[in-house]
């Protein structure tokens, strides 16, 4: 290999982990890039001109106390190439297609079944998990294999936040809502009644992750 390919070779696996932490993180600016991956402010702004020229990141000022705006860099929607997108132009296809030939009961009656199946394999992969934040753990752990880079998040107060920073699903949930809201059921289901489950951000609305306020049910 060539010292040039060599260079490039770097240059794309440095802007695809760019890519992943924008992604797992959200608006980064140059100084937090650069202390991330070890690399000068001048090296991670090449970078982000290069991504910006391929249209997979933008960037937007955010107001700090004292001092001037600071540039965040953010992904566009073009970068959903980079992320499991579950098949999108199939599964909108699909539904489309089984609403013209089930019309939407039958299609309800088909989510239901989806997620019947969906409950009991969840259901095993949380056996043993006993309080909450292990369920919510086993939760994510699940829901990552499936590509919705999950994670729980311990607030300062001490409640949870469940968040999926990638929706794999998003095209078919944009045609067929019931599967957004068969999930919050699915969660609450597998997560017992004396957890309660509440979504806030979500993709779909406009949000950057789909983010779940979890809590011990009130009695």
């Amino acid at each position: 290999m060539s010292g040039n390919q060599a260079k490039k070779d770097v240059s794309t696996r440095t802007r695809r982990a760019i890519i992943d932490a924008l992604k797992q993180q959200g608006g980064m600016d140059v100084v937090s890039l650069s202390s991330q991956f070890s690399l000068s402010g001048m090296a991670i702004r090449q970078h982000l001109n290069g991504l910006k020229e391929e249209g997979f990141v933008t960037h937007i000022e955010e107001a700090r106390p004292m001092g001037r705006p600071t540039k965040l860099w953010i992904l566009t929607p073009a970068a959903d190439r980079f992320f499991p997108s579950g098949y999108s132009e199939l599964s909108v296809s699909l539904i489309q297609s089984m609403k013209e030939a089930f019309g939407e009961t039958g299609l309800d009656q088909l989510l239901a079944v989806r997620n019947q199946n969906m409950q009991v394999q969840y259901a095993r992969h949380l056996e043993g998990a006993s309080d909450i934040k292990s369920k919510l753990d086993k939760l994510a752990e699940i829901r990552t294999m499936e590509g919705y880079m999950a994670e729980v998040k311990e607030q300062d107060d001490g409640s949870l936040l469940f968040i999926e920073k990638h929706c794999p699903i998003c095209a078919a949930a944009a045609v067929c809502t019931g599967l957004c809201r068969n999930e919050l059921q699915l969660f609450k289901t597998v997560l017992g009644e004396d957890v309660q489950i509440e979504r806030g951000e979500y993709i779909l609305a406009g949000g950057r992750n789909c983010v779940y306020s979890v809590s011990p049910a009130q009695k």
